[in-house]
């Protein structure tokens, strides 16, 4: 095939495709004009299953209110969250979903509304430095559904994902137990802050993967409390260091960070020996 039959075959295909595309929207338009619903309604379903989901989602959005009390209603509010969950609109999706699962507890797609409802929040949860009001948002809809449908081939994807979830509000109050221990006493003792918060967190999610660094920054406030204290204070806090190391090395013996443990109780010792 020569370079200008190539050429003529790829204008052609282009050309195709943008007829094709203008004979689509040129039906949806008509659609949106149609006061026939069921008409309406089989191109949304067609329009979903094509992946052309903001046409979906725009035409059930009017046809949902229309359709309440009939033997639409059902599938057609389930399929309107999931048009926007397809389209990563998590938030109108899960609204969609909340109402699905409200209006209808034991319906056709009960159990899929409350698993997509979390789930899309557990999508859009933000990174841990950020915002987490998604992420509680996620893991309480996502444990809803887990206490709903606890056998639900999908429980296993719920449960990780509540603990992924778990696991980024746990880091977040490391990170701001770690701004408070940075602060260190700048306008006042901001060790017993980080301590607080570590505990807080420790106590709230105690199979966290970062319990550990959690007892370790609880053990190093301690310690840098201790030390920076004025002397009527530090016997009695440097005691609370020993508390603290012992606490720790008995949760992780083969902590990576042991060494720094062992170097915080020698010196936390020697000085309780002292007096």
């Amino acid at each position: 095939m020569c370079k200008n039959e190539i050429l003529t075959m790829k204008r052609l295909t282009i050309i195709l495709a943008l007829a094709c595309l203008l004979a689509g929207c040129g039906e949806y338009n008509k659609v949106m004009k149609s006061s026939d619903l069921e008409y309406k309604y089989a191109y949304a379903k067609k329009a979903f299953e094509n992946k052309r989901y903001a046409q979906a989602y725009t035409i059930l959005t009017d046809l949902v209110p229309v359709f309440r009390g009939t033997p639409y209603a059902e599938e057609s509010l389930y399929l309107l969250g999931m048009s926007y969950y397809e389209n990563k609109d998590y938030i109108s999706a899960g609204s969609y979903f909340k109402q699905y699962y409200q209006r209808y507890p034991r319906g056709q797609y009960a159990e899929l509304a409350r698993f997509y409802a979390g789930y899309g929040f557990y999508l859009d949860s933000p990174e841990s430095q950020l915002d987490q009001t998604e992420t509680i948002r996620a893991m309480e809809e996502l444990q809803a559904f887990l206490d709903y449908f606890p056998k639900s081939d999908k429980a296993s994807i719920a449960q990780s994902a509540v603990f992924e979830l778990q696991d980024k509000l746990v880091l977040k109050e490391l990170q701001n137990a770690t701004l408070y221990y940075n602060l260190g006493n700048y306008m006042g003792n901001n060790y017993e802050s980080a301590v607080i918060t570590a505990q807080n967190a420790i106590k709230d999610y105690p199979y966290s993967k970062y319990k550990e660094d959690l007892e370790m920054l609880v053990l190093r406030a301690r310690y840098r409390e201790a030390d920076e204290s004025v002397e009527d204070k530090k016997l009695e806090r440097f005691r609370t260091v020993i508390d603290e190391y012992y606490s720790f090395v008995n949760d992780y013996p083969d902590s990576k960070m042991r060494k720094e443990a062992d170097n915080i109780f020698k010196i936390a010792d020697k000085y309780v020996n002292r007096h």
